[in-house]
């Protein structure tokens, strides 16, 4: 009876543990994210967006404002919002993760009434809330209608990449604001170099009123193309425990052609097999256009 029950007993050990050591999936963020749609489209925006906020969460209306701050004092935001994630990514150890995708607002009854863009939100796991992922940043860009089929990209994240936690939160977090300010000090010699330079082989551009671009060589061909040069500076960042996924976002000032602007920007950072962090994603929305 008692061999009975010491391999019971080990049995429930060893499932608990698998279940600790199973690895994280990207369908955790795509699944929070189809949620959250579900949500709005149930509940409406105002109510959606106050039900999935981390406690610090943040949009840009036009300046970072925490999520319930900023939803809280609104009335019920009419019109309808949805949208489909189709880029996304997430942490080794699953505390940090991001999807991106096409959204469509539409405040009225005819086609002529509709919005289009791209929105990009990140997720942070609550570890007050069995770590459920809440929603961190939120921001998109508008463009004109996509003429095409978006693209899947859903990737697991590399174990390879992955890296202890730091025995330091602040040092981890640090090293993403110093490279972010690096990233920013580059800019201002030479842009086409910084991109060269810090862009992920798979980085994406989100500019408002273009749709995505993927690529550093579509992406370096259109900042050349609309003569764009850029000064910015960093406001905040953060960085997965597993350190192989952060963020960093603050103000750009952008000269494009003869035009120039105020710009809020989002940095989505991963870091490569020689630990190196490279831009995987950037999103800038244009201040006036809040």
């Amino acid at each position: 009876m008692k061999k009975v029950l010491l391999a019971a007993t080990f049995m429930s050990y060893s499932v608990l543990a698998m279940a600790q050591s199973a690895p994280v999936k990207v369908s955790k963020v795509v699944n929070a994210e189809e949620a959250f749609n579900k949500l709005v489209e149930r509940k409406g925006i105002k109510d959606g967006f106050l039900a999935v906020a981390a406690p610090d969460g943040i949009v840009f209306k036009p300046d970072a404002v925490k999520i319930v701050d900023f939803y809280s004092n609104i009335d019920k935001q009419a019109g309808k919002l949805s949208w489909q994630p189709k880029f996304a990514r997430i942490s080794a150890n699953g505390d940090l993760a991001f999807t991106a995708g096409p959204y469509v607002y539409q405040n009225g009854k005819t086609d002529d009434d509709k919005v289009f863009g791209d929105y990009v939100s990140i997720w942070r796991a609550d570890v007050d809330d069995n770590n459920k992922l809440k929603l961190l940043i939120d921001l998109g860009i508008q463009h004109p209608e996509p003429e095409g089929e978006v693209v899947t990209d859903f990737k697991e994240p590399d174990a390879t990449t992955k890296s202890a936690p730091s025995k330091d939160p602040f040092t981890a977090k640090s090293v993403i604001v110093n490279t972010d300010k690096i990233f920013n000090h580059s800019l201002t010699i030479s842009t086409m170099a910084s991109y060269k330079e810090f862009l992920s082989a798979e980085g994406r551009y989100y500019f408002p009123g273009f749709e995505p671009m993927t690529g550093p060589d579509v992406i370096m061909k259109f900042i050349n193309n609309e003569a764009i040069s850029i000064t910015a500076e960093t406001t905040d960042a953060g960085r997965s425990v597993s350190n192989d996924l952060a963020y960093s976002y603050g103000h750009a000032r952008i000269t494009k052609g003869n035009v120039v602007g105020n710009y809020n920007y989002v940095r989505i950072w991963e870091i490569d097999q020689n630990k190196k962090w490279n831009i995987l994603l950037e999103v800038f929305s244009a201040i006036e256009n809040e």
